[in-house]
């Protein structure tokens, strides 16, 4: 399929429902401001709330696509649908979701996992969460994990203003000022001082409707010395007209706080997700990034951490897949602002079919930050002669009292490897296959089992052409 198909303007009552529900709520495609209000009301926003959503669409107006990564010219948002309901409402038990609804989040294991080994899981369905639960453990902890939605307009109402797009304001970047405009669903989590939770929490986004955008928002708060690990995972069927992802992650981590986000994304490959993570850590405090990345067919990923605080840390450890049609653009950035700070970005990207592969780092180390320590590396392996991969690394260091260090490798799969396994009784493809997991495996080992075993299969998928 060419990449013009993805992203053709055809008559939106043209779309093949197939696979689509059509008794979702639509609001109509584009973006004005009569949309955003509508939005605002759909959500019944506070007053502050709806003036922040006019002020980004200002912000959109205003600004332009950025130039330098891979071409997104073609992506139309006259063409997508920026707000998707089933307006079935939130459900707390998994047997009051609709039906049709619980029938796709069961073939993707949500909330099966819940019953192993989560304490908390919620679903996202297109523009809305439609499941949240909590142990009960968890929540006698002070633990808060809702749909942001609900904390916006309850007892966390003051907390959800002060850091809204604080970390990521309007103002970033076109597609930050998207999401500030018709962002809609997400989470919120609030781990109070001390409190180590040791369970994962979890949230699955899943966007089910052809020509529609996701624009969740997802805001984290971990107070001192507490601890949390929150996985996010993401799909979307494969329709033959653009879809895009435009959510938000927002992290605050307290003074020796530690936090572990892990990302597994599984969109399809006519999705243009243009994502933006970011996390502040206070003196002491750590974040790391677990991220694996093996669909869409464009993708601007960079999670951003801000080290703070005297002695914090970023770890940032990632695979990407690109395959045929594929252009994924992904990477880390890290600003040491506080003396005594230390980062530590580790990637893997393969790369076939034709697919394409950028890697981007960029590391600041401000003048103030005496004694840190930055280390980035970055390894590609593809697997044909027609596929690319680049790495396009950036450093600003600001004193001489740091160490700094960069190191990227570009290699093929070993003949000798694939026939010695071959040679085994292993077929040529599961030869591959398996070479290319051992590659991934620094990122699989920091997930939980089942995680570890999805991200395997998808790379598995990917090796044999089934991904769509």
């Amino acid at each position: 399929m060419s990449e013009k198909t993805y992203v053709e303007d055809i008559d939106r009552s043209m779309y093949d429902f197939r696979n689509e529900d059509k008794d979702a709520y639509r609001i109509s495609a584009g973006l004005t401001a009569d949309i955003v209000e509508q939005i605002s009301n759909e959500k019944d926003d506070p007053e502050w709330m709806r003036e922040f959503r006019l002020k980004s669409l200002e912000v959109y107006n205003r600004l332009q696509v950025p130039e330098w990564g891979p071409d997104i010219s073609e992506l139309n948002i006259d063409n997508i649908a920026t707000y998707v309901t089933k307006k079935s409402g939130m459900k707390e038990s998994w047997e009051d979701v609709p039906d049709e609804i619980k029938d796709t989040f069961d073939k993707l294991g949500i909330p099966q996992a819940e019953r192993t080994s989560l304490a908390g899981v919620g679903a996202q369905y297109d523009s809305e969460m439609v499941y949240h639960n909590v142990q009960k453990e968890v929540e006698e902890l002070g633990v808060v994990y809702t749909d942001i939605e609900s904390a916006l307009k309850g007892e966390y109402a003051d907390m959800i203003k002060e850091h809204f797009m604080h970390l990521v304001p309007p103002t970033d970047h076109k597609f930050a000022a998207l999401h500030g405009a018709v962002w809609s669903g997400g989470s919120f989590v609030y781990v109070p001082k001390g409190v180590k939770l040791e369970i994962p929490l979890q949230s699955y986004f899943r966007l089910n409707a052809a020509g529609a955008g996701q624009f969740e928002h997802t805001l984290i708060i971990l107070e001192e010395d507490s601890y949390l690990h929150f996985i996010e995972g993401c799909s979307a069927p494969k329709y033959n007209v653009a879809n895009l992802h435009a959510g938000c992650v927002e992290l605050y981590v307290g003074k020796n706080a530690k936090l572990r986000y892990s990302t597994i994304e599984n969109w399809s490959k006519n999705m243009y997700n243009l994502n933006t993570k970011r996390a502040i850590v206070e003196e002491g405090g750590t974040v790391e990034w677990v991220s694996g990345s093996f669909g869409s067919h464009v993708s601007y990923l960079y999670p951003m951490s801000i080290l703070k605080g005297k002695g914090s840390k970023m770890e940032f450890t990632g695979v990407t897949f690109a395959g045929k049609g594929q252009n994924l653009d992904t990477g880390a950035k890290v600003v040491h602002a506080a003396p005594d700070t230390s980062s530590y970005i580790n990637t893997k990207s393969i790369s076939k079919s034709g697919g394409c592969s950028t890697f981007r780092s960029s590391v600041v180390i401000n003048k103030n930050a005496k004694h840190s320590k930055a280390s980035v590396s970055c390894e590609s392996l593809m697997l044909d002669d027609i596929s690319r991969s680049d790495t396009i690394p950036a450093m600003d260091i600001r004193t001489a009292d740091a160490d700094v260090g960069h190191e990227a490798k570009i290699g093929r799969i070993s003949d000798d490897a694939v026939f010695y396994l071959m040679s085994r009784g292993i077929s040529e493809e599961n030869a591959k296959a398996m070479i290319v997991s051992g590659f991934a495996d620094n990122v699989s080992k920091e997930l939980p089992l089942e995680y570890a075993m999805e991200m395997n299969n998808l790379i598995k998928l990917e090796m044999s052409g089934s991904i769509g």
